[in-house]
């Protein structure tokens, strides 16, 4: 197996192109907009120092399941059994953890980033082991879920929230972090470390034969806003345990440059699907900015980054008098004008003031309905 292993690194090494560097020095190549098939831990050492702007780690969690999981009816919960989360000890665990951490240190450019994801059973291993190599802590960030799964035993409070860690290389490093990006998103509010935004389902979900491709897929919505605020156009995205490709798909949206590491052939496949289907944004839809209106409680942001309303997605008022080109970051571009919602409805109009959630109207059926309707839709959909 160990040499199966090393046959299979060698061969992708080959297969790195080299780029010549200013003092005629060949380098290696990033493989970017690829899977790496193999090993996370083998995969990344296969890729140059210091050559990623940002990582993205959904590790296994270590759930060490006892027995089936059924709910009160008796059916069977598909929860997380697989092999890949079984580890025989919990230092078995920190030492796999290690390994792959030392590698994304490495692997970060001195300004770059990493995020990591986890429950209760890993998050505090993972945090502890981060400060230990260097890491600084950033944020710790709380996803709570409006629809969490239940605690079908009725034997502790229901897991309603995972940890999401943000560290720098180093307490120094000059990470990317687009302030104005994140508050335009948030309709002008700073946004805070509680996000509220709902688990994968419905259609997002990824399924193979009525089952679910992966028991524990994010939610593009959270990507979304991972990659929107700390990276930049152009810049590399890696995840070490890339899954379905949920990372993939929303760089590939963003204007990032992004590389995969995955080791089970059915993830591959549905990721690979899915990213070939995933569309770029057009290029003024990438840019942001902040204005500054205040927000209502459910974001326009929201709508963007969770779907409903698609960057470069054309909105008018209902007389069609004015046009306005939506963009990554929730606002709207008029023109040369950018701006919230309810700004750019001020200015088109040259009123002191504007509800842009009545005031700009998109496409549904043939017919121009108000964008309200669609944080109606959004608002219904969070609270199935």
């Amino acid at each position: 197996m160990v040499t199966a292993v090393k046959t299979r690194t060698r061969a992708l090494r080959a297969k790195v192109a080299t780029a010549t560097l200013a003092n005629g020095v060949q380098a290696p190549a990033l493989p970017v907009n690829r899977i790496l098939k193999g090993d996370c831990i083998d995969m990344m050492r296969s890729l140059p120092t210091g050559s990623i702007d940002m990582i993205f780690a959904d590790p296994p969690y270590n759930l060490q399941l006892g027995g089936d999981l059924a709910r009160p009816d008796g059916s069977h919960v598909d929860a997380v059994t697989d092999h890949w989360d079984k580890f025989d000890s919990f230092a078995v665990y920190d030492r796999f953890t290690r390994e792959w951490l030392s590698e994304a240190y490495r692997l970060l450019k001195p300004n770059g980033s990493i995020w990591v994801i986890g429950s209760y059973h890993n998050i505090f291993r993972l945090g502890t082991m981060l400060q230990d190599m260097g890491f600084w802590i950033l944020n710790d960030i709380i996803w709570r879920k409006t629809n969490p799964m239940p605690n079908f035993k009725g034997t502790r409070f229901t897991n309603a929230h995972e940890t999401l860690i943000w560290a720098a290389k180093s307490e120094k490093a000059k990470y990317t972090f687009n302030y104005r990006a994140m508050k335009t998103l948030n309709d002008e509010l700073q946004m805070r470390s509680d996000w509220v935004l709902p688990i994968c389902s419905g259609k997002e979900r990824l399924k193979r034969n009525g089952t679910k491709a992966h028991p524990t897929q994010k939610p593009e919505s959270l990507l979304y806003r991972v990659i929107l605020a700390t990276t930049n156009k152009g810049d590399v995205v890696l995840d070490p345990f890339f899954g379905t490709g949920t990372t993939g798909a929303v760089a590939k949206r963003l204007g990032r440059n992004w590389i995969g590491c995955e080791r089970e052939d059915d993830y591959i496949e549905v990721a690979q699907e899915r990213i070939d289907l995933a569309l770029p944004l057009d290029e003024s839809a990438l840019k942001t900015m902040q204005s500054k209106r205040a927000a209502p409680k459910v974001p326009f942001g929201s709508l963007v980054e969770s779907g409903w309303l698609t960057p470069g997605t054309v909105l008018a008022d209902k007389k069609r008098r004015w046009q306005a080109v939506v963009r990554a970051d929730g606002s709207l571009a008029v023109g040369e004008d950018t701006g919230s919602i309810h700004g750019m409805g001020s200015k088109v109009q040259n009123a002191a003031s504007c509800n842009g959630w009545t005031f700009w109207h998109f496409m549904d059926k043939g017919e121009m309905k108000p964008i309200d309707v669609l944080r109606q839709r959004y608002l219904l959909a969070v609270e199935d």
